[in-house]
């Protein structure tokens, strides 16, 4: 039809005449409310950024005694594993309490241990850092 034609229906309509293919033969138009088509793509790029924002990984914690049971340690090796497998990083921190401090070494032993125990696969992200009465390293899958 016309242009004419089409700017009428869209005027008897209430809506817009939006154009779509400047450059066929003939031109391509498209009747739609204007205001609306804006804010559905709008809405549509806000949905997309926070989608995107959710697939970074996030760091999580888990804090492990040195005097933890075998029982214990499965569960937070699960909850490990179920954190690495979401494409999340996760710092292992062991923490010692009270006269702990003075066997600084069994929190490295500690920590090989729960490495170890993860399996193949896993990535250590820089040396284990200690920090006040906290020893931590992060760790990824590859």
């Amino acid at each position: 039809m016309s242009s004419k034609e089409a700017q009428a229906i869209a005027n008897e309509q209430g809506v817009d005449l939006v154009e779509i293919a400047a450059n066929a033969n003939p031109p391509v138009v498209k009747v739609i409310d204007w205001g609306k088509y804006q804010y559905q793509k709008m809405k549509e790029q806000a949905k997309n950024r926070k989608k995107a924002r959710e697939k970074q990984s996030e760091l999580k914690t888990m804090k492990i005694g040195l005097k933890i049971s075998d029982n214990d340690l499965g569960i937070k090796l699960r909850k490990i594993n179920k954190f690495l497998e979401d494409g999340d990083r996760v710092k292992i921190m062991i923490v010692f309490r009270g006269r702990e401090m003075a066997h600084k070494e069994l929190g490295n032993e500690m920590l090989d241990k729960v490495i170890n125990l993860l399996g193949e696969g896993i990535v250590i992200e820089g040396k284990p850092n200690f920090a006040g009465r906290n020893l931590s390293a992060s760790v990824r899958r590859r």
